[in-house]
C-alpha cells in the first residue's frame, strides 16, 4: 500500500507566518543595530522562536537578509513600465515610466534600502551576489528604454546608445535616490521630476 504525503494547509500558513515573523524581525534589528551587530539567537529571540527555527524557516544571516531583499529585485514596477515603454511613441514618456517605477521601488523599500544597504552596507559575498543581480537586471531595463529612444530616433546626435544609457544609470540609478532623498531630504516626487527632467535634457534632441 503507498501512503500518501499529506500536507495540511493550516501547517502551512503557521511555516508561512513564522517565515514572515522572523523576517519582519530581522530586518527590524538589522535596521537598529547593523547587519553586524545582530546575531541568529536575537532574531530568534525577537520572533519568539527558537534557534533551529530561524535556521529551517529561512536560513542563516546571509540568507534571511537575501530573502529581505527578494521583494525588490522581483518588484513588478520596473517589469510593468518596461512593458509599456516598448509601445511607447513619446520619448518623454518613455523616460518618465522609468523614472516612476523606479521611484515606486525605492519608496516602498526605503527603510532597507536606505537605512541598512547604503549606511550600513552588511559586506556579505551572498548578498553582493544579489545586489549585482539587481543591479544587472535594471541595466537591462535601462538598456530597453535607450533601445526605445534610439527607435523613436529620439536621441541627441551627439549622445551614442553606450552613453545613453551610462546617462540614464547617473539620473536614476541608486546613487542618485540615495544621495538626493536620504542624503540631502528631498521628497521622493520632487527627485523623480528632477530626475526625468534632467535625463530628457541630457538625451533627447528636442529638449
Amino acid at each position: 500500500m503507498t501512503t500518501r504525503k499529506y500536507d495540511s494547509p493550516r501547517r502551512t500558513n503557521s511555516a508561512a507566518a513564522t517565515r514572515e515573523t522572523i523576517l519582519s524581525n530581522a530586518q527590524a534589528l538589522f535596521l537598529a543595530r547593523g547587519y553586524t551587530g545582530v546575531t541568529i539567537g536575537e532574531i530568534a529571540e525577537a520572533a519568539t522562536v527558537a534557534v533551529p527555527t530561524v535556521y529551517s524557516s529561512v536560513g542563516n544571516k546571509p540568507s534571511i537578509l537575501t530573502a529581505l531583499l527578494e521583494p525588490i529585485l522581483n518588484a513588478p514596477s520596473i517589469t510593468d513600465a518596461v512593458a509599456a515603454i516598448e509601445v511607447g511613441e513619446d520619448p518623454r514618456g518613455v523616460i518618465d515610466l522609468i523614472a516612476k517605477g523606479t521611484r515606486l521601488i525605492h519608496e516602498r523599500h526605503w527603510d532597507l534600502l536606505y537605512g541598512l544597504l547604503y549606511r550600513k552596507p552588511p559586506g556579505e559575498p551572498a548578498v553582493k551576489e544579489v545586489l549585482d543581480r539587481g543591479a544587472e537586471e535594471y541595466l537591462q531595463a535601462l538598456t530597453s528604454v535607450t533601445d526605445r529612444l534610439v527607435a523613436l530616433d529620439a536621441l541627441r546626435v551627439d549622445v551614442p546608445r553606450a552613453e545613453a544609457i551610462d546617462l540614464l544609470w547617473f539620473y536614476l540609478g541608486p546613487q542618485a535616490w540615495m544621495t538626493l532623498v536620504g542624503d540631502r531630504g528631498w521628497p521622493f516626487d520632487r527627485a523623480q521630476n528632477w530626475a526625468t527632467r534632467s535625463a530628457c535634457q541630457a538625451l533627447l534632441k528636442d529638449s
